[in-house]
């Protein structure tokens, strides 16, 4: 007669109960956290994507954080700039009024100066405290920094962004095919006919008639035209005996016309336009005007001023490093980053290099008013503004079309990232509620069946025992 085990249903009854003990374990531990995912034993492939994923979102969140940052600052100088500019228009103003030298006294002349003076020295201050977090933003700190330019061929360079790319410096070859001319028309002979000529003379600026007798030389002729050139944009000058008429300055917007309105003027042409410099940066084409080249390649937008003495040929310099580098993206390579160069607004650096500088308009300086340089010093004030709104303009597209895309991106991104991660790694309280309750009667039924089950041999006993 075989032996009936009567233990069989205890033990099933024992392990059901076990197992129903460790969901409800697991279930309660999920349900107090808020995390399906607390051991690396609960879902190993889960908890790898999941890890991979929480990086994802911190470097995202710090891209936003810093993109942000970059913001304020860019704001911060922007407005920093935007003072400057109200100076500087009210610098012209000034001087404009005080060219007015019929209807001004000397001291009203020297009234204007002195507020001219005044506001050098307020963009000054502007450029020596315009700070954020402790750091300097128009001083010139975060300005590149050149090594090599010449200035033979290559007067000055104002590079507005550069990306090193993990490389120490950047190399920049300008290579000139041909240098910037000026217009220029000449007077082939001194004879002027029986009745003279009266001609009319036109540059960029304007045009003035001229009239010369019969026995004019070549050297009043230039006097006469020297004397209308602030008119015209022409000036004339003796080579030889010959008179040559040139614009006052190079580029293919500069001109020279003669219009013989009487008598005979034998000239070599009746107009003649300048041409613009060509040249070639790093190998890729760069547009021109005058001896000024612009630079928009994707790693170096700039701005390169040739000498006027400039001859044909190559010439090299480096950037060796500065500017404000931005980390605005999740990862640390070239295309997470901006780099931008914030020129120096000091008065000793706004202005050009031919024309003159911020400086020198104020007392003492070469184009003060008292030194009659009202015209020199309105084309000094221009360039200075020309100088702040572009870097104005530079800032503002940085901000709109960088910046704020950039963190309404990373935002979108951001949302999904975290989507996909609560996904994998957080608790569903439906589920796990209803596994928890499940748990509970299983708990509860395995109790009482193993109570059930332990009864049995002693109730036998207990009847044998009769």
């Amino acid at each position: 007669m075989s032996r009936i085990n009567t233990n069989i249903p205890a033990l099933t009854a024992q392990h059901d109960l076990a197992r129903a003990q460790r969901d409800m374990t697991t279930s309660l531990r999920r349900l107090s956290s808020g995390i399906r995912i607390n051991s690396a034993a609960e879902d190993p492939a889960g908890l790898i994507i999941s890890e991979l994923l929480r990086a994802e979102i911190a470097s995202t969140s710090r891209a936003i954080s810093n993109t942000q940052r970059a913001v304020n600052i860019i704001s911060t100088t922007e407005g920093a700039l935007n003072e400057v500019n109200s100076l500087l228009v009210g610098i012209r103003d000034k001087i404009v009024e005080a060219a007015s030298t019929g209807a001004l006294s000397d001291q009203e002349v020297d009234a204007n100066q002195l507020q001219i003076d005044s506001a050098v020295r307020s963009v000054s201050r502007i450029a020596n405290s315009t700070a954020f977090g402790g750091r300097l933003l128009l001083n010139g700190n975060l300005d590149y920094v050149y090594s090599g330019i010449d200035g033979s061929n290559v007067a000055g360079a104002t590079v507005y962004a550069a990306q090193f790319a993990g490389n120490s410096n950047i190399k920049v070859v300008v290579d000139i095919t041909n240098t910037a001319s000026a217009a220029k028309i000449g007077y082939a002979t001194s004879a002027l006919g029986a009745s003279g000529a009266t001609i009319e003379i036109s540059g960029k600026t304007g045009s003035e008639v001229l009239a010369f007798g019969t026995s004019a030389a070549t050297s009043a002729m230039v006097f006469a035209v020297n004397a209308v050139t602030d008119i015209t944009g022409v000036s004339a000058a003796l080579s030889g005996n010959c008179l040559v008429l040139n614009s006052d300055d190079v580029g293919s917007d500069q001109f020279v016309a003669v219009n013989v309105l009487s008598g005979a003027f034998a000239t070599t042409a009746l107009r003649d336009e300048g041409a613009d410099a060509n040249a070639t940066v790093n190998g890729a084409s760069v547009d021109t005007s005058g001896n000024t080249v612009l630079v928009n390649q994707l790693n170096l937008p700039a701005r390169l001023d040739l000498d006027a003495g400039a001859t044909a040929g190559a010439s090299t310099f480096y950037l060796t490093g500065g500017g404000a580098l931005f980390q605005i993206g999740t990862d640390v390579n070239f295309g997470g980053q901006q780099n931008i160069g914030i020129q120096s607004i000091n008065p000793a650096r706004l202005g050009r290099t031919g024309v003159g500088w911020l400086n020198q308009i104020s007392t003492g300086g070469t184009y003060s008013l008292a030194n009659d340089g009202a015209a020199d010093g309105q084309k000094i004030v221009d360039e200075a503004i020309l100088a702040v709104s572009t870097l104005r303009g530079r800032l503002g597209a940085l901000q709109r079309n960088t910046f704020e895309t950039n963190i309404s991106s990373l935002r979108v991104s951001l949302e999904n990232v975290t989507a996909a991660e609560s996904d994998i790694r957080d608790t569903d309280f439906a589920a796990e509620t209803a596994s928890l309750t499940r748990a509970e009667i299983l708990v509860s039924a395995g109790t009482t069946i193993l109570q059930t089950s332990n009864s049995i041999p002693q109730n036998v006993l207990a009847l044998l025992g009769r």
